[in-house]
């Protein structure tokens, strides 16, 4: 069957996690993120493996728990930091101030403090009141200069809000290094859940347009993040053929390369346990209503731009099954997870079963509101060490 509803035969070895439910499928503590530290561990490996030149900023973001900041931290692995929040956290964690970089252009004057104080060196920027700001507050910092690339083909395109032309990027270089800052690099985010190794082709074409109009050879390069993870919605390309479209266009170019992987690490080791709620009739369609929704962590179901493979453990594999609208359970009229998408879900579930979202441990609980509607912010449950 094709979709998602054929995510009831999917097999536990998918992830490496046995949900804590019972055998008629019913869970106890609803919903939960469940986390293996292992399968952290054994993505970071695999990227660093597979891209051994790239000097790896985990992407905090996509899942900030402190066990996994520390288990990174341990590997060996820089970050990439957006606020002052996760700079705290990646300080309690054990990460070193040199292994940091923030990478947020949007930030405020207590920000920069806040980071210098730290420690901190590395700063990405992509406009000219934001070099300003660095001058005056980070003076002699390491600047790297965001491109703004077409990013077709991502679940979570970029293109607008951050990044500039590549005659912008020189332009924001040279004002750096006249006001004895350091143009450091530049860099560029192909968006999130990247299907098209061609996109990181496309931005290290204008990364190399930027530095031949700036004038000066640069230190660094960022080819950002956006490495796919396996979801419901079509194949995505694995990580080997991603690195060697960045191989091939680099050519004899031999930048300091930093790349800021976020989902490919955590996703697969995450698995959102959620209990079904109600089964009903409306309008012809059959609407399975959730414990869990956009506003308790599946917020990249908006638009339907993730769509997450599910399994029921309570039912059969062959079970039968038919489509489905999935729903949250609160009060809001958005909170609908998926209408479009082929979604399909034994015909038997009943309130009380389980379903469960894998590949689910990025911008998840990161993601979950601290009391929409009153209810608590999505629990992480540590399944695993490496």
């Amino acid at each position: 069957m094709d979709g998602v509803g054929a995510q009831q035969a999917v097999q536990a070895e998918d992830n490496g996690l046995d949900p804590l439910t019972s055998s008629s499928g019913k869970s106890s503590t609803s919903p939960r993120l469940e986390l293996d530290l292992g399968i952290v561990a054994e993505r970071y490996r695999e990227f660093r493996a597979a891209f051994p030149e790239a000097e790896p900023a985990y992407a905090v973001k996509a899942n900030p728990h402190p066990e996994v900041l520390a288990l990174l931290a341990r590997l060996g692995t820089s970050v990439d930091l957006a606020s002052v929040g996760e700079l705290d956290a990646c300080l309690l964690a054990g990460v070193e101030p040199r292994a940091m970089s923030w990478g947020n252009p949007v930030k405020k004057a207590s920000d920069v403090r806040a980071a210098v104080a730290a420690g901190v060196t590395r700063f990405t920027t992509d406009a000219a009141p934001d070099v300003d700001l660095l001058t005056r507050l980070a003076p002699g910092c390491a600047v790297t200069v965001r491109l703004g690339v077409d990013d077709l083909g991502s679940a979570t395109p970029f293109a607008g809000k951050f990044g500039v032309a590549p005659d912008e990027a020189a332009v924001l270089l040279r004002r750096a290094r006249d006001a004895g800052l350091r143009a450091h690099g530049v860099g560029f985010h192909p968006g999130s859940q990247q299907t098209d190794p061609s996109s990181w082709r496309r931005g290290i074409a204008a990364a190399r347009r930027a530095v031949e109009e700036f004038g000066e050879p640069v230190a660094e390069l960022n080819v950002g993040g956006g490495f796919p993870t396996r979801h419901a919605a079509g194949p995505v390309p694995p990580l080997a053929s991603v690195v060697e479209a960045i191989r091939s266009e680099l050519g004899d170019w031999r930048p300091h390369l930093v790349a800021e992987p976020g989902r490919a690490l955590v996703a697969d080791a995450g698995v959102l346990v959620a209990e079904v709620v109600l089964v009903t009739e409306r309008l012809g369609r059959r609407w399975v209503y959730l414990d869990v929704g956009r506003y308790q962590g599946l917020a990249e179901t908006e638009g339907e731009m993730i769509v997450y493979r599910l399994r029921t453990p309570g039912h059969a594999a062959d079970a039968p099954t038919g489509p489905v609208v999935l729903a949250g359970p609160t009060c809001d009229g958005d909170d609908v997870l998926y209408r479009r998408a082929d979604v399909r879900l034994p015909l038997a579930l009943a309130p009380g079963d389980v379903v469960e979202f894998l590949g689910a441990g990025a911008y998840t609980s990161s993601y979950a509101s601290v009391g929409f509607n009153g209810l608590p912010p999505l629990p992480t449950l540590i399944r695993s060490t490496p």
